[in-house]
């Protein structure tokens, strides 16, 4: 098929942006401190030809000519924020020249770099680990929640901004580290935030730790401003131009639309990867079953075509080879409304800033296009100028518990970069109160000490340490692994009958929490087996990931001495035991069966209806949920019933009738205590 010049009649064009490469590169590879030759001081042993050929690629990025100028200005201060184009390689090679720069000045070996995202701190760490010339693991390492891969000859290490955050709590100067560098901070994630009042602090009482904010947006002068006035070191990445297209009308289906351009570039335009950003997995599957269906159909004369990625193709990974960007102009941000005390994913609109970012994908290897699915008016007018950051947006409940684990107190004054909203704070605080992690004076407890030291939820935590006093501490430990990884079960658009049907054979008549744990124990019954998997439409990587999950949680435990312990599996208490070890956790999350039909929430009084996806086959008077999803629908997942008069005893202070709302729910469970103090008089 011969492939012609047409323009792509769904879009007007906007003048190209100058390109801004410099033409400065002759002394890149002049500047180069690294050794290319000889003996590799990392494992002293011989380079090898891999490492040349890596070298060759590294001299050739926009941000290695800038190696003297950095290493100049990491000597004269002791903050540094430094601007960086995603693709100018920043996230690979400052982190090697900080080790080289300690090897020099003869000062303790410890690099490490934060990134807002799991797969980031892992690619990052294998490709500097190549460049290294080292073993994964070894003097290159990364460390993610649930996994960590390092050593003791560990020397830079790649980890996400909670991590460290979690390392200051074990050691509150950070003293493994002579360098920090917080990587994509312009994401300004919950924990990147909290991370650099840390560090704001910590470099008080260290004047040898340095520190490096890099940044892939020109709006540095709030970091600059934040770190008492640090000096800006900017670093143009070389990108070709690339030509912007807005569609001339809104369009009423994004998806639809992003499949429409991609067939029409496909056959179109000239050769090139093609990056479309969409907000999730579903979306993702089901347009690249689209796409494929309508390349089919095509003929065989159109060759293959990839690439789909939600917003992580934005900042954290750099693709080599993309020519064409489809931006929908969404992404899916958290959102938190503390009057409700409900956090959701929501699909949102991106900022200007996002827009900009994505678009430069498209001119990392030669001159690209970027073709942006709503109109330009509206991304003048519309759209805002820049994300707005995490912490304005979140449940502040682990952030406070890490604040108090981290000796801050005085969480009023604390120096937030964008300090979040007094009642977002308070009702951080009310949940910790309630769930026994702070005394009514706001001071951590014991328990809330142990809570802090698992990386969960605090709901999640109080529910695992509760569990050793319903002896069922094992089950509970699976359970919460269950939780902290992606959804287990699969359900593929073509054989959604096949899964549904495979899923009842797991399900447990008292609901989805039972059904995690009936499914984690048929996995470990099967011996792991992938096959096993497979024909029970059960995601295997999720299976072992939180069996991986399970084990550290395990450690955490036998370091607290908390007991592992079950109830006889032939006891009626069994699941009775393992539902309230539930409710001890999240006994603010229970929702009543109103008369109409739907689910009222307790106390915030939302109506809520049991997801689609619940095994429930009934309608219980009370049901526990572990979360809430905005959609058309208010909806609760991941449900269990339970008894009422648990609530009662296990959170009297939470269900002091005397300050509850009038409801339905009320005049149950005020019957329900007259009965239980009938019975107690009766007995005694």
């Amino acid at each position: 098929m011969k492939k012609q010049r047409i323009s792509l009649e769904n879009f007007s064009t906007t003048k190209k942006p100058d390109d801004q490469d410099d033409g400065s590169s002759s002394s890149a590879s002049n500047s180069a401190t690294t050794t290319t030759a000889g003996i590799n001081p990392n494992t002293n042993t011989a380079y090898s030809p891999r490492y040349y050929e890596l070298f060759r690629k590294r001299i050739q990025l926009p941000v290695w000519e800038y190696q003297s100028k950095f290493i100049d200005q990491l000597d004269n201060n002791q903050i540094i924020v430094l601007v960086g184009e995603t693709g100018s390689g920043k996230t690979t090679q400052i982190p090697q020249w900080c080790v080289d720069y300690c090897r020099k000045r003869k000062i303790k070996i410890g690099v490490s770099c934060t990134q807002p995202r799991r797969v980031a701190a892992m690619s990052v760490a294998q490709r500097v680990a190549e460049e290294m010339d080292v073993q994964l693991g070894q003097e290159v390492g990364f460390s993610i929640r649930f996994e960590d891969c390092c050593s003791p000859r560990t020397i830079l290490k790649y980890c996400t901004d909670g991590m460290l955050l979690r390392e200051a709590m074990s050691d509150p100067l950070l003293e493994a580290y002579s360098i920090i560098l917080l990587d994509e901070a312009h994401e300004r994630t919950l924990s990147t935030d909290i991370l650099m009042g840390v560090l704001k602090q910590v470099v008080t009482k260290r004047n040898d730790l340095k520190i490096i904010v890099m940044s892939a947006t020109l709006d540095a002068g709030k970091f600059q401003q934040y770190f008492d006035n640090a000096p800006l070191m900017n670093v143009p990445g070389r990108t070709h131009p690339v030509e912007i297209f807005y569609t001339p009308e809104p369009e009423r289906d994004y998806l639809e639309a992003a499949i429409r351009t991609v067939i029409q570039i496909h056959v179109c335009e000239e050769e090139g990867d093609c990056l479309v950003f969409l907000t999730g997995q579903e979306e993702i599957e089901e347009a690249c079953k689209r796409i494929k269906r309508e390349i089919d159909n095509l003929g065989p004369d159109v060759g293959p075509l990839k690439i789909v990625s939600t917003n992580i193709a934005e900042t954290s990974l750099t693709i080599d080879g993309v020519v064409y960007v489809i931006d929908p102009g969404f992404s899916k941000q958290k959102v938190y409304n503390p009057r409700i005390r409900v956090e959701s994913l929501l699909v949102s609109p991106i900022s200007r800033a996002s827009a900009q970012q994505r678009a430069g994908r498209a001119g990392r290897t030669k001159p690209g296009k970027c073709f942006r699915l709503y109109t330009e008016k509206a991304f003048k007018n519309d759209m805002q100028e820049q994300t707005y950051p995490e912490i304005l947006r979140s449940n502040l409940g682990t952030v406070v518990l890490q604040l108090k684990k981290l000796g801050i107190h005085d969480l009023v004054h604390f120096d937030f970069m964008d300090p979040p909203a007094p009642e977002t704070l308070m009702r951080a605080l009310e949940l910790l109160n309630y769930i026994g992690a702070l005394d009514d004076e706001g001071e951590m407890t014991d328990i809330g000490a142990i809570m802090a030291e698992f990386p969960l939820d605090p709901q999640l935590s109080k529910m695992l340490i509760s569990s050793c006093d319903y002896n069922c501490s094992n089950e509970i430990l699976s359970i919460a692994s269950m939780l902290s990884v992606p959804q287990c079960f699969v359900r593929p658009n073509e054989h959604k009958k096949a899964a549904d049907d495979a899923k009842l054979r797991f399900a447990h008549i008292d609901g989805d929490h039972l059904t995690l744990l009936n499914v984690y124990h048929a996995f470990k019954q099967n011996h792991e087996d992938p096959n096993w998997c497979y024909e029970n439409f059960i995601n295997y990587r999720s299976l072992k990931q939180a069996d991986n999950v399970r084990q550290q949680l395990a450690r955490i435990m036998d370091r607290f001495n908390l007991k592992r312990i079950s109830t006889e599996f032939t006891s009626k208490d069994y699941y009775l035991n393992i539902r309230k070890a539930l409710v001890s956790g999240y006994f603010m999350q229970i929702a009543h069966l109103e008369r109409n039909g739907a689910y009222l929430t307790i106390k915030d009084n939302q109506i809520v209806y049991l997801h689609p996806s619940s095994v429930l086959d009934h309608k219980p008077d009370w049901v526990l949920y572990n979360e809430f999803v905005l959609t058309a629908k208010n909806y609760i997942r991941t449900v269990t019933e339970i008894k009422p008069e648990w609530l009662l005893r296990i959170a009297p202070v939470y269900y002091n009738l005397d300050y509850f709302p009038q409801c339905e729910a009320k005049r149950q469970l005020e019957f329900v205590k007259n009965k239980m103090i009938a019975q107690r008089e009766k007995r005694v």
